[in-house]
Parts: C-alpha cells; sequence; structure tokens
C-alpha cells in the first residue's frame, strides 16, 4: 500500500515534524513518503507531483495557514485519483471535525488530535478489515453518516520513535529550520489559544532529548526551533537542556517559547554567565499588559516580573528576544492597546511582533464570541474584524502600525535612526509609527515592493512632511545617512539623499585629514572607504546625547566586505580625536 504524507508549508525553510512523527510511528509496517511544498506553490503543481506518486492512501497535514488551500488540492485529486483514500489531520480540521466532514465530501477521514497512534491504526483498517469504528480519535463516513470515533487517551512520549532520522532529511537540516519537542501540553488556560484545551504536560525523556539533539547538531542543523508551549515550566528539565546546549551547540542557534513572568534569578544569572552569545533566542508571549483582558482571557502574567526578566536577559547581551502582541483581545479599545504597545516597546526587544486576535476553532474565546461582540472572518484563519471596543476602523488603523514596524524596527536596518525618532522626537513609539503607518498607507507603498534605498527615502519623505518642533531635521537625516552606509558591505554606489557627498575640495581636504589621522595610505582609504559629512559632532551626539554644531564631524565608513560590516569613524573638525564606531 502507497501512502504519502503531505502538507503545505509556509516557507519553504520550514519542516513538519507532525508528518515525520506520523512516518515513524507508522514505519515498521507500513512504507510512507513524505512531500513537503508550500502555500505559494500552484495547487495544480502540487496536486500533479502527488497524482505522480499513485498514492493508495494520502494525508494532509492542516494548520490555519493552509487549510484553504489544502482543500483545492484535495478536490483537485479526488476527480483525478477517485479510489485513492484521502484524510485530513491536524489542529485545523480537529475541532467542529463534523463541519469539516459535511463541508468537505472530497475527504474520507479526519484525524483528530494527537495522530501517532491513530494514523497507524486507521492504516491497518485500510489495509485490512476497513473495520473502522475500531480506530479511536477520527472521523470517518458510513453511507450518507458521519460518524465519530471516541478520543483516544494520551501517548506516552516515550514510546514514540524518533522523528528526526530518515536519511532523506539529512542534507535538507541544513538549511532549513528543524522543529524540535521535549514536551506537549500547556500549564496555562489562554482562551485563545488551542493549547488550553489539553489538560496538563508530558515529558519526553531528557536522555532521549540529549541524544536526539546531538544527531542534529552532528548532521549539521543550524537552526532548531523548540516548540515546547512553555519550555521553562519546568526549571530543572530546562536547566538541564541549557546546560547542554551550551556544552554542545557547536554554533547552531537555537529557539525557546519561555513564560518570562516565571523564570527564576538564578536561571537568569546562570544564562547570563554561561549562555554563549547569540546561540539562545526566545520568544516571549506578553499578548497584552491590560489588566482586565488578561483576567478575561484567563491569562495569569506578572507584567513586573516580565519586565526584570526581559531586562536582564537584554542586559546580559548574549540572547535576542522577540515578544509578541495581539491586537483585539476583550477589553481592549485603541487607547489601552496603544498602551500595551508602548508598555512592551519600552523593553526594546530585539524584535516586537504584532498580531491580530485570531478566533481559532475549539478555544473559548471563540464559543464566547458573542459576549464581547465579535465578528470576525468564517474563512481561515478567522481573523477579528472588530469587537465592542475596536471597530474595524481601529483594526485597520493598527495594522498600518503592523506594516512599518515590521520594516523599519524589526529589520534593524536603521536602528540609530529609529532609537532617536521613538525616543527623542514623538510622544511614544506607537504614535511615531501610527503616523508614519498612516503617512505610509496613503500614498500606497503598502501595495507596492521597496529596494533598500526607497525605505530610507521614504522615511525620510515623511519626516520632512511631518516636520514636527520636537524632530531636529540635521540629526535625522544624518543618522539616516549613518544608517544607510552601515546596511552594506562594499561601498554603496547608489544614495537616497539629493545632496551628495562632500565637494571635490573638500573631499580631497578630508581624505588627506582621516587618512593621516587614522594612520592610512590616502589610496588605501579612498579604495576602501567613503567619506561624508555630519552638521554636528558625533562623538557628543553618542556619548551625551546633545547636539554640537559648532564642531561638525566628517565620517569616515570602512568597507571589507566581510560578513561583520563596515566601520564607522567620525572625525570631529577641525582637530578632534577620531572616534571608531562599530555597525
Amino acid at each position: 500500500m502507497k501512502v504519502v504524507l503531505t502538507t503545505l508549508n509556509a516557507k519553504y525553510i520550514h519542516t513538519s515534524l507532525a508528518l515525520r512523527y506520523l512516518k515513524a510511528y507508522a514505519q515498521g509496517e507500513f512504507d510512507v513518503e513524505i512531500a513537503e511544498y508550500t502555500i505559494k506553490d500552484p495547487a495544480m503543481n502540487v496536486a500533479a507531483d502527488l497524482y505522480a506518486k499513485k498514492p493508495d492512501v494520502i494525508g494532509f497535514s492542516c494548520y490555519i495557514w493552509n487549510i484553504e488551500e489544502t482543500i483545492v488540492i484535495v478536490d483537485m485529486l479526488r476527480k483525478v485519483l477517485p479510489e485513492t483514500k484521502i484524510m485530513l489531520g491536524g489542529p485545523e480540521v480537529s475541532y467542529d471535525t463534523e463541519y469539516w466532514m459535511n463541508r468537505l465530501s472530497s475527504v474520507d477521514f479526519i484525524i483528530m488530535g494527537e495522530g501517532e497512534e491513530t494514523f497507524r491504526d486507521l492504516l491497518r483498517q485500510v489495509a485490512g478489515e476497513q473495520k473502522y469504528h475500531f480506530v479511536f480519535g477520527m472521523a470517518y463516513r458510513k453511507g450518507d453518516q458521519v460518524v465519530i470515533t471516541p478520543s483516544r487517551p494520551k501517548l506516552d512520549l516515550n514510546t514514540i520513535p524518533t522523528p528526526y532520522r530518515f536519511k532523506e532529511d539529512l542534507v535538507p537540516m541544513r538549511n532549513r529550520v528543524v522543529y524540535f519537542e521535549t514536551s506537549r501540553g500547556c500549564p496555562f488556560s489562554c482562551q485563545f489559544c488551542l493549547s488550553s484545551i489539553e489538560v496538563g504536560v508530558r515529558y519526553f525523556d531528557i536522555e532521549w532529548v540529549k541524544a536526539e539533539l546531538t544527531y542534529l547538531i552532528d548532521n549539521g542543523a543550524k537552526l532548531i526551533k523548540f516548540v515546547d508551549r512553555t519550555f521553562n515550566i519546568k526549571r530543572d528539565y530546562a536547566m538541564e537542556v541549557f546546560q547542554f546546549l551550551i556544552d554542545n551547540h557547536r554554533g547552531c542557534v537555537f529557539q525557546f517559547e519561555i513564560t518570562a513572568d516565571i523564570m527564576r534569578p538564578e536561571v537568569l544569572d546562570f544564562l547570563a554567565e554561561h549562555a554563549p552569545p547569540g546561540v539562545f533566542r526566545f520568544e516571549i508571549g506578553v499578548q497584552s499588559t491590560n489588566d482586565p483582558t488578561n483576567i478575561a482571557v484567563q491569562r495569569r502574567q506578572n507584567f513586573a516580573k516580565l519586565s526584570r526578566t526581559v531586562e536582564k536577559v537584554k542586559g546580559s547581551g548574549k540572547i535576542d528576544q522577540h515578544l509578541d502582541l495581539i491586537a483585539g483581545l476583550p477589553h481592549e479599545d485603541y487607547d489601552t492597546f496603544r498602551k500595551t504597545f508602548n508598555d512592551v516597546f519600552a523593553l526594546r526587544p530585539e524584535e516586537l511582533q504584532l498580531g491580530f486576535l485570531k478566533m481559532l476553532r475549539g478555544t473559548g474565546l471563540r464559543n464566547d464570541a458573542s459576549k464581547f461582540g465579535y465578528i470576525y472572518s468564517e474563512r481561515a484563519p478567522y481573523e477579528m474584524l472588530g469587537n465592542d471596543l475596536m471597530p474595524f476602523s481601529d483594526i485597520v488603523r493598527i495594522k498600518r502600525v503592523e506594516d512599518v514596524l515590521e520594516k523599519f524596527w524589526n529589520a534593524h536596518r536603521m536602528d540609530r535612526t529609529m532609537e532617536y525618532l521613538i525616543h527623542q522626537a514623538y510622544p511614544s513609539p506607537f504614535d511615531f509609527f501610527q503616523a508614519f503607518g498612516d503617512f505610509w498607507e496613503a500614498r500606497g507603498w503598502s501595495r507596492i515592493g521597496h529596494q533598500l534605498e526607497d525605505l530610507f527615502s521614504r522615511l525620510w519623505a515623511f519626516l520632512t512632511e511631518d516636520a514636527r518642533p520636537e524632530l531636529d531635521l540635521d540629526v535625522a537625516h544624518g543618522l539616516l545617512k549613518i544608517d544607510y552606509y552601515l546596511q552594506h558591505k562594499y561601498k554603496p554606489r547608489k544614495l537616497w539623499w539629493d545632496d551628495g557627498r562632500l565637494e571635490k575640495r573638500d573631499w580631497t581636504a578630508a581624505l588627506k585629514d582621516a587618512a593621516e589621522k587614522l594612520g592610512m595610505e590616502e589610496r588605501e582609504l579612498q579604495k576602501k572607504g567613503t567619506l561624508d559629512r555630519l552638521p554636528f559632532d558625533y562623538g557628543t551626539w553618542v556619548n551625551e546625547g546633545r547636539v554640537d554644531r559648532s564642531n561638525p564631524s566628517v565620517l569616515v565608513f570602512l568597507y571589507s566586505g566581510e560578513e561583520a560590516g563596515p566601520q564607522l569613524v567620525a572625525l570631529p573638525q577641525p582637530d578632534g580625536q577620531a572616534a571608531a564606531i562599530k555597525s
């Protein structure tokens, strides 16, 4: 019996851990082939590739980001492979399962929840007596009726074979994200999250975890994302994994989802002292700092403790942090969300992810949607369109914040400029991103592509038009130029500003002066570097945050073409000392 497991990943670099678990559990009894695609692949191409495999059974792993695209492919395959058994599984179809069976006549079976054992048992029945009522945790058709069998008990995780040791994965894992779990379940009850439905947390054996991580690292994995819902809930277990990875990482990067307000001081001290720089990344779901909101969604959170954790981790300079917000939660209007955004932005995370509430099937919040006046899209990803406190017009405005936040803060293309604008020139970070987002949208820039120089010139266009009293355009323009130069590995041939570089006579004199101060030959400096001017003393600005126009600086950018990027040297005029600043 030819069995194919497939899914549409969000991006090519992603891999499906679920498919590999299913294959591993059925291995020995059934030969299962994995075929992965992306949601960007044309449906006809995917259907044609799957058709060519001539499967007897084909299973699709379904999520909110791929369900609608998956349905198109399933309907095609049903027409061209009428005898093939088609099954769906995954979180998107594990709830409201009868609805899916009624909507999707092309589907024979749906596996609900944890699928390894159910998948194997279902294959046994497909290949054998076809007594599907013996298989727990699934839905099937009996004539015109949909039958849903009783749910099955949770697996002992230590009976699941490794999903990581297939030969065909050895080369891809070096260039793609590898997903890994040490536990299943979540101890919390957040009503917007599917994880709240499963009670309790189960763990894989720690020695098994170490062995599998060693295998992945040995075989060249570059980025391993732990999918545990709260990695640090069991402190001793988390500490043992941290220590193991510190000792054995060999340059691999590991990302964890943690709950920051329960992180113990001794764990933070340990990481600050021992974590190698750049090896760990933390994802922290803040979602809201509004107490009535957190109470309404049964989310326990101590923002003061969370802040201390984030600040201490940031202070170590070793671990990047990705903080998440959700717009549209109950009891949060535009103004309270503005406060939430500013509260979290004040922590200066390396990345701030602004998402919008999804009314996921099976969650308590979807079941109570009418209580808060929610309206939302009926098709995945079920994004909220408004509620009794946040109308659609506010959602649209906040989406403009999300657009420019992603391009101008999370991408880290112009950190110096951003810090100045959000710290000194605008009342709050949210106010800057909202004003800029409104400007961006009004010019139709959200619907076109952008090269690097476009992003700089469009921010400058906004600043010159906005021209508020608190904004020093000389400072903003100078910092934008510095950020632009530092985005290049080689001397940029194209500038986004109109005034060009120094005049020839000034450039020649500045080159000679800079070469002398830097102890370089003029020819070498001309080859490796470029010069520009700043109408204020950059050293004073960096060290004191003060604008000194009495002593302008000449900026020297030295390019090596290496991954580390260029070096910036600011030379105060006429007799100041050179100050080297790495990008």
